[in-house]
């Protein structure tokens, strides 16, 4: 096998598995990135429903309270208010979505699907019952489209006892509730239960997207770079090592036929072609030197005697 050839499986042995592997991490990295972004943005998304319900308890529930005695306001209620806020945002951004999805709602509309409820808020109901305390889930959800989604939920925990005043029993209930939504949902709950979960889901295939695209052309660029590394490696070899060596060669040949006129090497380049350089002169003199030696003598004329000359 020839020296290029090893060289170049040798460059190939190290090149090919490090190019898998820094792609693969880079592919890893930027969608980690992308994920921690989408959830950022998410958890942005929270904390702005979250004080929209507070708003509303803390400054619009109190103030529209007097007049929920002849009609019930739906903008006193903090779910409503979070909703319908992220429905006006939802027209612009229609892969996002704010869910309240309880169990046993008042407003049908809030009603937990079967995969909110099993996903969801079972393992927040659990939580509770079992004594832990289970404050978030974040996960991925693959939607009918085929797209791919990240979501954030957090427990409906009844911690102010306010909120039984409408959803306790019926009888207790406004009558102004009762005739907007009637009597047989939305009550029976209890102080500290977990009624459903607040529910942001953000679309994350366009981050994907987007880090997959930055994997491409860092490959391109990581691809270029190697490439060229490969040929400028290939380039040197052939001048410092392989075309040296093929001069030796071919000189070497020459004297094994006899031909010692050939000039002797100029002796530069790299040390280790210097010092084979220099020690192909040597043997070369040396060569000429013992043939030299051993080069036989022109043949002497016999010395004619006296009866010859006569």
């Amino acid at each position: 096998m020839k020296i290029r050839t090893r060289f170049n499986l040798a460059l190939l042995l190290v090149f090919v598995p490090g190019f898998v592997i820094g792609i693969w991490i880079t592919h890893a990295l930027l969608v980690n990135n992308a994920k921690t972004d989408v959830l950022a943005n998410a958890g942005l998304m929270m904390e702005t429903a979250t004080s929209v319900r507070s708003y509303t308890v803390d400054h619009v529930s109190p103030r529209l309270r007097p007049l929920m005695q002849a009609e019930f306001l739906a903008e006193t209620v903090p779910a409503f208010a979070a909703v319908e806020t992220f429905a006006r945002l939802q027209k612009s951004y229609p892969d996002y979505s704010y869910r309240e999805a309880t169990l046993n709602p008042t407003n049908l509309r809030n009603r937990a699907t079967d995969w909110e409820n099993y996903h969801i808020i079972r393992p927040f109901r659990a939580g509770t019952t079992s004594g832990a305390t289970l404050e978030q889930l974040v996960g991925e959800r693959v939607g009918n489209d085929g797209k791919r989604f990240l979501y954030i939920a957090r427990p409906i925990r009844i911690t102010n006892a306010a909120c039984l005043a409408c959803h306790s029993t019926p009888q207790a209930a406004p009558p102004a509730l009762i005739k907007t939504y009637g009597d047989r949902h939305g009550f029976g709950w209890q102080q500290n239960e977990v009624v459903g979960a607040q529910i942001i889901t953000v679309p994350f295939e366009l981050a994907i997207q987007n880090a997959q695209r930055a994997v491409w052309a860092v490959s391109a660029v990581l691809l270029g770079l190697l490439a060229s590394l490969f040929l400028v490696l290939n380039i040197m070899l052939d001048r410092v090592v392989i075309a040296p060596i093929r001069r030796v060669s071919q000189q070497s040949e020459q004297i094994s036929l006899g031909n010692l006129d050939i000039p002797e090497f100029s002796e530069r380049g790299a040390e280790e072609i210097v010092q084979l350089q220099s020690a192909f002169n040597r043997m070369r003199r040396s060569i000429q030197k013992a043939m030299r030696v051993v080069q036989p003598l022109p043949a002497r004329r016999p010395l004619q005697t006296a009866s010859e000359d006569a």
